[in-house]
């Protein structure tokens, strides 16, 4: 993890020599999971979430953007309406810790060298997540931590953001990742010495979910799309 965050800043530091528009901030709200422990609801965030935020604005209408986000993924079994899964009564905690790579686009113009002017504009985003967690496993109804894994997942993400000063921009914005694994609530342990231990929907694989706020900070120089 300490690697992926030197590419980050790297990043951030190789485009501002480029002197293309830049954005740099925070990313805070809340997470939640989705598997085969607890509420099924997509967006219900328990836990609190935080990360970086970088963009490099190639026009008006996309950027390729790059993040570290981090928080606790947790569920409980007690807090589902599915019946089975409230008389299961099970419960886990993992780690999340994640950077990701990939494109925004715009719906509408968004050019942030019009100072005067109030920008407003729906987006999305997609790209590739690289992220690590915590390989667990249940026994006796007790979720355990057998190793600290790491995958990818694919990021789905949509929100609105405004220009709410010269150099700041504010979103809000709703992040579904898909993973390549099924075992973030420890239900498909990869250990084949747990295989016994194993349960839920083993052709279904987990998704958590990121909810909040961007806050970032626009500078450098007026990039080659803007008139002179």
């Amino acid at each position: 993890m300490k690697k992926i965050l030197v590419l980050f800043f790297c990043l951030v530091f190789q485009n501002n020599l480029r002197a293309q528009i830049n954005e740099i901030g925070v990313f805070l709200g809340g997470s939640n999971f989705i598997g085969d422990v607890g509420k099924t609801n997509y967006i219900s965030p328990n836990e609190p979430a935080f990360g970086i935020v970088y963009k490099w604005n190639k026009s008006p209408r996309h950027s390729y953007r790059f993040s570290y986000m981090q928080s606790a993924i947790t569920a409980n079994d007690l807090d589902s309406e599915i019946p089975g899964r409230n008389l299961r009564g099970y419960k886990f905690k993992n780690n999340i810790k994640e950077f990701t790579a990939g494109m925004e686009f715009n719906f509408f113009d968004f050019n942030l060298h019009e100072l005067l002017k109030r920008k407003f504009t729906p987006y999305v985003f997609s790209g590739l997540s690289y992220f690590a967690y915590d390989e667990l496993y249940v026994v006796n109804g007790e979720t355990k931590k057998d190793y600290t894994e790491s995958t990818l997942a694919i990021p789905m993400i949509v929100g609105v953001k405004t220009n709410i000063s010269n150099h700041l921009v504010l979103g809000l914005e709703v992040g579904a990742r898909y993973t390549f694994t099924d075992n973030l609530d420890g239900s498909l342990p990869k250990n084949k010495n747990l295989a016994p231990l194993q349960f839920g929907n083993i052709n279904s694989k987990d998704w958590y979910v990121f909810t909040g706020f961007t806050l970032t900070y626009t500078f450098t120089e007026k990039p080659c799309y803007c008139a002179e």
